[in-house]
């Protein structure tokens, strides 16, 4: 097994093949996500196989829906420029979850990759940027490669919420539920990293590991290595899954 590490960018594949066609970019927000992530794929039972099969790009985009859309799009703009493009980009790492359909230690899928924050305060609350005119909110990833990773994992699937301020009481959490009563939970990075895919017409993927519950900030009842290690766990399950997705068609090889 080869591994490469390059402005921040790791590359596993297996030593004596080269990189296919059909390349996954993980963008995580920070380098210990990104290891978390890098264990499966080079430590766990199926690592060679998976590595073998589909060439995956591990890259920490920074923290935040601007960092994250900006590193995402430089990664897949030279990619592409290089001859060698993504069909397959995801938005992975810790999270907070909304108790109790997310608990702490447990996964979530996005079927909706959503931003909460982007819009207006107005007399009557507030109004996302789509009710302005601009712009858009939700990106939708592939509904068959979502039950599908779910499945290999274990994971609960729904909305992830896209913040630039994460909660920290009570309040915000309970206003994010009602105006998104799917939410399972939210993380800074998901919505910057589905906007940077669209603009170059790639299906996305969210997952997140959950850290802590989302509401009063209490950070002793954290559980960041616990959500890691659910991290490594889960892409160790679901690495056939992606190693067989086909972005031509939205179809499985």
């Amino acid at each position: 097994m080869v591994v490469q590490v390059r402005e921040g960018l790791l590359t596993t594949y297996a030593e004596d093949t080269a990189p296919p066609a059909g390349r996954v970019l993980v963008a995580t927000a920070v380098p210990a996500e990104r290891d978390a992530v890098a264990r499966a794929l080079t430590e766990g039972p199926d690592a060679g196989h998976a590595a073998h099969a589909a060439h995956i790009d591990v890259l920490a985009v920074g923290v935040g829906p601007a960092a994250a859309a900006a590193g995402t799009a430089t990664a897949l703009a030279r990619a592409a420029a290089t001859g060698r493009p993504y069909g397959l980009v995801v938005s992975a790492g810790i999270g907070g979850g909304f108790p109790p359909h997310a608990p702490v230690g447990s996964l979530v899928v996005a079927d909706e990759i959503t931003v909460a924050d982007l819009g207006a305060e107005t007399p009557d609350g507030f109004a996302p940027v789509t009710e302005l005119g601009f712009g858009a909110v939700t990106h939708r990833p592939p509904a068959a490669l979502v039950r599908e990773v779910a499945d290999a994992c274990g994971a609960a699937t729904g909305t992830v919420l896209t913040v630039s301020t994460v909660t920290g009481s009570a309040e915000r959490a309970a206003e994010l539920r009602l105006r998104h009563p799917r939410a399972l939970a939210e993380a800074m990075e998901g919505f910057g990293v589905a906007e940077a895919a669209a603009l170059h017409g790639l299906p996305v993927l969210e997952i997140r590991a959950v850290s802590n519950p989302v509401g009063p900030r209490d950070r002793a009842a954290w559980r960041i290595g616990d959500a890691l290690a659910a991290l490594t766990e889960a892409f160790g399950k679901f690495a056939p899954v992606l190693r067989s997705w086909n972005p031509h068609g939205n179809t499985h090889t």
